[in-house]
């Protein structure tokens, strides 16, 4: 790949790390935010329910109202946006505001998410498309590795309050080499309203969607409670459990390289595999917390298979929608996956208030076999009808 295609997409993996570290830090810091405001855990977890579903709802109509710019300056916008609404996540004095600025910061997700992928297929050959999609993929990866991990620290030192500043000061850096480095990339043309029936009429790309929103919900059931979970059922310290959270990242690089490697020429048998590990390590997360090794191995598990679902994923949408559908379709994608963040997270809720945080980790898995249940009874019959196979 040449060195001006490399460039442009090394910063939308920087990027995408960015927006990953803000999503999830909060996840990191819920304990220290709730005693902050004098908050439960449940409680604050509204804080990740409710940016997800902010997402959720704003993917679609951001995306189709912003279909006609060019990228470029549309990535630029939308960089400068998150990076103002962390500064006042950063001064925020009430719990109401810090959900405000979470909020404004969810609005420039719902675009992000719909056109980062699909800029890094474009400004390479088709030669590399996967190379850049999984670069991007790595880039989202190493944010649970070091991103959420060196925030949580940060917060653990200084307060949560530099974490946000702190995310805020690394995007405007971002901004910086992304406007030196990122080439002009034009818009396929407007999106109308008029062809979102035909294009929710495949029967592949609703089946990659409603199997999201199923993964999803289940994943987040369990791993937006994992802090608490870890200190208070397994009796990590705060070391510890900043120690598990980078192994839980650092193994979704390798989830990535796995998809780079092995998705193209094992696609069914790699999702099968995938998906019943996933549901393994969530239905083990509890059985196993008397042992912090067998935590960590189970973390690390399924960090991999977690990481490779995502990335697959994106590269099946741009491989079946059609050119001009491709962000718009990316923008549902992102919508369900977050509507699955912020029903996992209300869930995971529902079951620590009103069960234990124990046995969070049991819905997740239960929802788990629900996701296996239907790959294998209705998306994989739709992508083998889709390829032919």
């Amino acid at each position: 790949m040449p060195l001006r295609s490399w460039l442009p997409v090394v910063g939308l993996a920087c990027t995408a790390f960015v927006f990953n570290t803000s999503e999830f830090v909060p996840i990191g810091l819920l304990t220290d935010i709730g005693t902050e405001f004098n908050m439960t855990a449940a409680a604050t977890g509204m804080l990740i329910s409710v940016y997800a579903w902010v997402v959720m709802i704003m993917s679609l109509p951001l995306m189709i109202f912003v279909s006609r710019m060019e990228m470029r300056r549309l990535m630029l916008m939308i960089i400068a946006t998150f990076a103002l609404f962390q500064f006042m996540s950063s001064v925020s004095t009430s719990f109401y505001m810090l959900m405000a600025a979470r909020i404004g910061v969810a609005f420039s997700h719902s675009v992000f998410w719909s056109i980062v992928s699909p800029m890094a297929a474009r400004i390479v050959s088709e030669r590399h498309r996967a190379v850049a999609i999984g670069m991007v993929g790595s880039g989202a990866a190493i944010a649970m590795v070091f991103g959420m991990p060196i925030g949580r620290m940060i917060g653990l030192a200084l307060g949560w309050r530099m974490t946000f500043l702190s995310i805020g000061v690394v995007a405007v850096a971002t901004f910086i080499y992304m406007y030196l480095t990122m080439p002009k990339v034009p818009s396929r043309g407007k999106f109308s309203v008029k062809k979102l029936p035909m294009l929710l009429s495949n029967k592949a790309l609703m089946g990659i969607f409603i199997l999201t929103m199923f993964f999803a919900t289940s994943y987040y059931t369990c791993y937006s409670y994992i802090e608490p979970f870890m200190k208070e059922i397994t009796g990590m310290n705060d070391s510890l459990v900043t120690t598990a959270l980078m192994v839980f990242g650092a193994s979704g690089i390798v989830g990535s390289i796995a998809y780079s490697r092995f998705y193209k020429g094992h696609r069914y048998t790699f999702l099968t595999a995938l998906l019943c590990i996933i549901a393994a390590c969530i239905l083990l997360v509890l059985p196993v917390s008397g042992s912090v090794v067998a935590t960590m191995a189970v973390l690390s598990v399924w960090g991999v298979m977690g990481t490779a679902f995502n990335v697959g994923m994106q590269d099946e949408i741009i491989n079946i929608a059609p050119q001009d559908g491709t962000s718009v379709a990316m923008s549902i994608f992102s919508g369900i996956f977050n509507f699955g963040i912020g029903t996992g997270a209300f869930i995971g809720g529902l079951v620590c208030a009103h069960l234990s945080l124990r046995y969070v980790g049991l819905a997740g898995g239960v929802i788990a076999l629900g996701t296996v249940a239907y790959w294998l009874t209705g998306l994989k019959r739709h992508l083998k009808a889709y390829y032919g196979a």
